[in-house]
């Protein structure tokens, strides 16, 4: 449990410039954003209890979606804000990351400030820091991924981040996935690969599955379509249509509501026909109806129950075909090979599978008791995914555990001592906010931070930068396999590069007018009342 006191907006002096309060304005939003985030940076952080819009409560440590829930005002939040989710959705990670260096490196701009030093000057000194720091990075990366080397060491580390358990047996799954997706040419496509999530039985359960799997169930008597699958996509029940206006049919006799009965039963049997004359598959995401359940047996028509509604768009995207809102045939339905259900213990999925390339060959189906375990096993193994996309593309690896920001602190600090001018004292402020990192992890650890600190600045200081944090202390990244992706790393310090330039060059924070309100007539007239009392 955090005992610390909650966060709150550190009171400004007096009689400081417009632009350095103004600075100090977006420190502050800065620095509740990092309160927030850093419990829960690094594999030993905590989580949080996050309370929706709609009332849902989630409990999660993964920081794109905390920071996705958070109601902001200031606009620096906000920009913060985006910075990090840019980053999350290119690289998979490293939200958090970028929230806690963006306000170290402002903590350290308002102490340079404060010490006369021009925000010009310091602006091109931080873009000289950061590019300096880009161009160090890649010294670090002392590992890389073979061509024909087994992933799975490589993506450990990156999934033990988002999960509560290790993730040994995952991390497996994840790597024989990519691995057997990857493309003649050596390149990878994520979306070759798919992750479903079925409550129940326990993590080693997972397995993978051909084709795209989803959580359903088929309904009627036909539970296979093994050629030439053409999928219709329903958005409504399959059933009768339910009228959006209360109507009520008069009937004068028993005739009229024999007639009435036939009348409808005969057109849901010619929708239904319709229907199965242009698809053979039908995944619906309402409620289905028995009698239009007996007509689709009728004209064998395999009809899917799918509970997700986001499911149900992701089949759309992939089948390239879209959601009807009506019990009406697709002008042009999803095509693939087979579909077919598959019982996985107490579980039921769907299988789509397809033989052309761009749409999803394996699925990784994950098992767990609770809904919080799977959701964290579901982030764990698209950050899998993610890590092994960017590996594809760049298969260096850095140092993890907080090992390459102190190294490259080291390396600035170094640097920074021999330097004159503006750029000396930059450099060095640039290098304590990357050692807030490692302190950070350390903290979240539950060690002592100074000991562990000094011990980290010992070992690099000797030239050993292959030193983090661990559990239990300092350890060696290489032993302990605990790596980077350099693609991931690089993005990010750009990222907070970028985002505290941004700062930098904001004066004032601007409100513009709200549009007013329609005007009302100074002289309304007065309401009627009603003829009966409601």
């Amino acid at each position: 449990m955090d005992r610390r006191a909650p966060p709150t907006a550190p009171e400004l002096p007096e009689r400081l410039p417009a632009e350095e309060k103004h600075l100090l304005s977006s420190l502050a939003a800065a620095d509740t954003l990092a309160r927030v985030l850093r419990p829960c940076y690094g594999p030993q952080g905590r989580q949080k209890l996050l309370v929706t819009a709609k009332g849902d409560t989630v409990l999660t440590g993964h920081a794109a979606a905390i920071l996705r829930a958070l109601e902001l005002e200031h606009p620096a939040a906000r920009l913060l804000r985006e910075a990090a989710q840019g980053q999350a959705e290119q690289s998979g990670d490293g939200a958090a990351f970028v929230v806690l260096l963006a306000q170290a490196l402002l903590a350290q701009a308002e102490r340079l400030l404060r010490a006369g030093l021009p925000r010009a000057q310091l602006r091109e000194a931080y873009a000289a820091v950061a590019a300096e720091t880009l161009a160090l990075l890649p010294s670090l990366a002392v590992r890389a991924l073979g061509p024909l080397e087994d992933p799975v060491w490589a993506l450990r580390s990156v999934m033990n981040t988002h999960a509560l358990w290790r993730t040994d047996h995952l991390a497996g799954l994840v790597a024989r996935a990519c691995w057997a997706t990857r493309e003649l040419d050596g390149g990878f496509r994520p979306e070759r690969v798919g992750v479903c999530a079925l409550p129940g039985a326990q993590q080693e359960d997972s397995c993978l599955l051909p084709g795209l799997a989803l959580p359903g169930k088929p309904c009627g008597q036909v539970t296979m379509v093994l050629s030439g699958a053409r999928v219709a996509l329903l958005a409504c029940d399959f059933g009768p249509a339910r009228p959006l206006a209360p109507a009520t049919a008069r009937l004068s006799s028993p005739d009229d509501l024999i007639r009435f009965r036939k009348g409808s039963e005969s057109l849901i049997e010619k929708q239904v026909a319709q229907l199965a004359a242009a698809a053979n598959v039908v995944v619906v995401s309402g409620d289905i109806d028995e009698k239009t359940l007996t007509h689709a047996d009728k004209y064998g028509l395999m009809v899917i129950q799918v509970a997700s509604r986001r499911e149900m768009v992701y089949l759309s995207e992939v089948l390239r075909t879209p959601l009807t809102p009506y019990l009406v045939p697709p002008l042009e339905p999803g095509k693939c090979q087979r579909v077919y259900g598959q019982e996985l213990g107490e579980a039921l999925a769907v299988v789509f599978e397809w033989e052309s390339t761009g749409t999803p060959a394996l699925t990784l189906v994950l098992r767990g008791a609770t809904a919080h375990g799977l959701r964290g096993a579901e982030q764990a193994a698209y950050s899998g995914i993610d890590a092994y996309f960017q590996l594809c593309q760049d298969p260096r690896l850095l140092p993890g555990a907080g090992a390459t920001e102190m190294a490259l602190a080291k390396m600035l600090s170094e640097t920074g001592t021999k330097l004159e001018g503006p750029n000396g004292p930059t450099f060095l402020a640039f290098a304590q906010a990357l050692q807030s990192l490692p302190e950070t992890l350390a903290e979240n650890a539950g060690l002592a931070v100074p000991h562990v600190m000094a011990e980290m600045n010992g070992a690099h200081q000797a030239g050993n930068f292959l030193i983090g944090v661990g559990v239990e202390g300092i350890i060696n990244v290489a032993q302990e396999e605990v790596w980077d992706t350099l693609i991931a790393k690089a993005q990010g310090l750009r990222a907070v590069a970028d985002v505290v330039q941004q700062l930098l060059t904001v004066d004032d924070v601007v409100l513009a007018k709200k549009s007013p309100a329609c005007p009302q007539d100074p002289n309304p007239e007065p309401k009627k009342r009603s003829a009966r009392p409601l």
